[in-house]
């Protein structure tokens, strides 16, 4: 038998439109990581301007925003995941997790 190989890619729309996608949890992280949408735009090769319309279209679909700006202060402000943000991630994380289990189950039981 030759060997079998199941993919899968997951993403989640609200209202119909794309919210949130693989691409989308790595700019969130990016964005923690750095407390810079410029910098995370950076570690990710894309532009400012796609990461913002990223953001921007993130916060517009989502109840409360997941991305913040902070101004002002001692290091000048940045920008932060909020605690809706870090329970995205943690939601598309977890899908990720039971499907790549799911996945790997099914697979076994193909190749048998």
């Amino acid at each position: 038998m030759q060997d079998i190989t199941i993919g899968s890619k997951f993403w989640i729309e609200k209202n119909g439109q794309f919210f949130l996608g693989k691409g989308r949890v790595e700019l969130l992280k990016a964005v923690r990581e750095t407390g810079s949408i410029s910098a995370a735009a950076k570690i990710m090769n894309m532009s400012y301007k796609k990461a913002w319309e990223s953001i921007d279209t993130m916060n517009a679909l989502a109840d409360q925003p997941l991305v913040e700006r902070k101004t002002g202060g001692k290091g000048g402000g940045g920008t932060v995941v909020t605690e809706e943000g870090e329970k995205a991630i943690q939601l598309y994380e977890e899908l990720i997790q039971n499907s790549t289990v799911f996945v790997e189950s099914e697979t076994e039981m193909l190749a048998q």
